[in-house]
């Protein structure tokens, strides 16, 4: 497989992982009603961007994850304060456009100082326009121009803080329950891309070996050894095989539909018994209800594998080697991509859950720490003051991209060390 399409592959896997999680917390931010400034795919500098609609769609230059802007989340409007001078155009009887500065280009704008302004509840602005005290109201999609930008105002009641606790926790934890969704879809198609194993079979026999000598050939179904039934345990063949150190075994195999015997002594190389084989399965194609139980049981696998890693990692039983960045997800990525679509379909899937359960953590800027801050709400009655809330989420992304930067660093270390 070439570099381009492991790339690709690899590209498209992280744009479907995170494209799909973001869209989890903008639906359900615009099913409340909450206005969605941006709706941006990684972090960093600007790569491209187009607005439809209230919302600016953004790909952004470090592929660490992404986000979704709403209104009132965050101190993103420029303060009009009374005494300042401004313009404003006018559709109708209603203040479409606020202008704060070059004012002296807004010919089309009805210029004044501001005497009162209220642009999230009561909706209007009182200017002083050559002497005269004028009552304007403002349209609830207006835009306030400013160096260049404009930006809609947010009405209360397009606000994420106005929206009840129910509606604000479900646009916060649909991002993670996204990508449960789509982990599940993902071993589904693994199942049906993989199948299930119906037997143990030869991958490989290595020239000069004992298998060779023997007769074996890639493709022979291992039915029995020694009497056994091997069956899908390759766990088994193995440990006959250890077992039998220069003493001739009676193999079993099909080969063309066709069964038959072969004495097969394994010899001792460096310390190893060997026949000299690698393994495969022999597969057949599943059916509905086996994809959808293994799809589960693939699941609760890997989830308990998960929360085994973030155990060991929060009482310390791990090595800085144990973490890996985005380069180090990279590298396994391509591995999972050179071996096959159905790798890398599982790989994907393990992501996807991965992520899910990592943002409902209760660690500061991720997901499930905006739900800890809702449950108190929940429960005390009243919000917690938002600047406190918001230095804690600073706080905890900051203490993220350090621990990206020094496990990016030692990932990069370990690749230059081979």
């Amino acid at each position: 497989m070439s570099y381009v399409q492991i790339g690709f592959q690899i590209v498209l896997m992280f744009f479907l992982l995170v494209t799909l999680h973001e869209w989890g917390h903008f639906y359900f931010a615009k099913r409340a009603g909450i206005l969605v400034r941006e709706f941006a795919i990684g972090f960093g500098p600007k790569l491209f961007s187009y607005r439809k609609g209230e919302t600016t769609y953004t790909l952004r230059m470090l592929p660490i994850g992404g986000y979704v802007r709403m209104a009132g989340e965050d101190p993103e409007m420029v303060q009009v304060n009374p005494g300042q001078t401004i313009g404003v155009r006018l559709a109708g009887q209603q203040v479409s456009h606020l202008y704060l500065d070059q004012l002296d280009q807004r010919s089309q704008a009805v210029l004044g100082e501001v005497e009162q302004i209220d642009l999230e509840r009561e909706l209007y602005v009182r200017l002083n326009v050559d002497g005269e005290s004028v009552r304007f109201p403002v349209k609830p999609e207006a835009l306030m121009v400013a160096r260049g930008r404009e930006t809609q105002i947010a009405p209360w009641n397009r606000q994420f803080g106005s929206k009840t606790v129910g509606q604000r926790a479900l646009a916060i934890v649909a991002g993670p329950v996204m990508n449960f969704l789509l982990a599940f879809v993902l071993f589904l198609l693994f199942m049906v891309l993989n199948g299930v194993a119906t037997n143990v079979k030869l991958g490989k026999v290595n020239a000069d070996s004992p298998a060779e000598a023997a007769g074996l050939k890639p493709g022979d179904i291992i039915l029995q050894v020694n009497n056994e039934v091997i069956g899908t345990d390759p766990k088994k063949l193995t440990g006959l095989i250890r077992e039998s150190k220069d003493k001739p075994m009676v193999w079993i195999v099909e080969r063309n539909k066709e069964q038959m015997q072969k004495s097969v002594t394994p010899k001792d190389i460096n310390g190893a018994t060997i026949v000299g084989i690698e393994l495969a399965y022999d597969k057949r194609g599943v059916t509905a209800g086996e994809a959808l139980t293994g799809a589960w049981d693939n699941m609760v696998f890997v989830t308990k594998q998960i929360l085994i890693g973030f155990k060991q990692l929060l009482f310390g039983q791990f090595k800085m080697d144990d973490l890996g960045g985005p380069v180090r997800i990279v590298e396994v990525s391509s591995e999972y991509a050179e071996a096959g679509i159905a790798p890398m379909v599982f790989w994907s899937a393990l992501l996807s859950l991965y992520l899910g359960i990592f943002n409902l953590l209760p660690v500061p800027a991720l997901d499930g720490s905006r739900l800890v801050f809702l449950g108190v709400e929940a429960i005390r009655g009243r919000p917690v003051d938002p600047n406190r809330e918001s230095m804690v989420h600073f706080i905890g992304f900051a203490m993220l991209m350090l621990l990206m930067i020094a496990v990016t660093y030692n990932d990069i270390l370990r690749l230059i060390k081979g």
